[in-house]
């Protein structure tokens, strides 16, 4: 019997290790033009739903380039100063250090990834194998609104890209480049489209319905 007892809970000690080795981090994506409400609708996710950790990629990449003695961040500014774009597995090697960082069961929010399919690529090669993305959330909103919002926001923000020679460059980046994702995502049933074109409370009655399901 104590045999028997013995190898029941090893199997059972393995079982759950393997169990907790093999659960996959539960993400969603989160896309949209400039001014799309990306950031706003992130905070009430975030404030509406606990287990879940917001991350910005563009937010990680500017950390990293602050930080005194990174070789990372001298890499980043390097590339930047010579106008060269910075390697997709340096943006998805900073989500991965600030996701495992994480408490366990943690959920992911992600703002503005993947912005190219390179970004796809070499997420499919380093966390393709442990994370589960549940969906990409896409804030779909007219341009002309866009421009609006962020013209808007550009009399107080600071920013330096809140201005419409810089906004007109974005706006082609995002359909060269991150609109082929968005399609990439409704055709294999992924992509979750909610119209931004209104107000903050009305987008999120649409997004906390998405929400609830996970």
């Amino acid at each position: 019997i104590l045999a028997t007892v013995s190898a029941l809970s090893i199997g059972y000690y393995i079982y759950r290790r393997a169990s907790k080795k093999d659960k996959k981090k539960t993400v969603v994506f989160v896309l949209g033009g400039p001014g799309a409400g990306k950031g706003t609708q992130c905070d009430k996710i975030i404030s509406s739903f606990p287990s879940f950790r917001f991350f910005s990629a563009g937010d990680l990449l500017r950390e990293e380039r602050k930080k005194e003695g990174s070789k990372v961040g001298e890499m980043i500014n390097q590339k930047i100063a010579n106008g060269e774009f910075v390697p997709a597995s340096v943006t998805v090697g900073l989500l991965k250090t600030a996701m495992d960082a994480c408490p366990p069961n943690s959920k992911f929010l992600i703002d503005g990834f993947p912005r190219n399919l390179d970004n796809c690529t070499v997420w499919n090669d380093i966390l393709g194998s442990t994370t589960d993305v549940k969906f990409c959330l896409f804030l779909d909103c007219p341009e002309g609104v866009m421009i609006e919002r962020i013209m808007e926001r550009g009399k107080s923000s600071g920013r330096i890209d809140d201005n419409l020679d810089t906004l007109r460059k974005r706006f082609k980046n995002f359909t060269k480049d991150t609109l082929p994702i968005v399609k990439s995502f409704e055709d294999s049933g992924k992509l979750r489209r909610v119209n931004a074109d209104r107000g903050v409370e009305e987008v999120f009655k649409d997004v906390e319905v998405l929400f609830k399901e996970i």
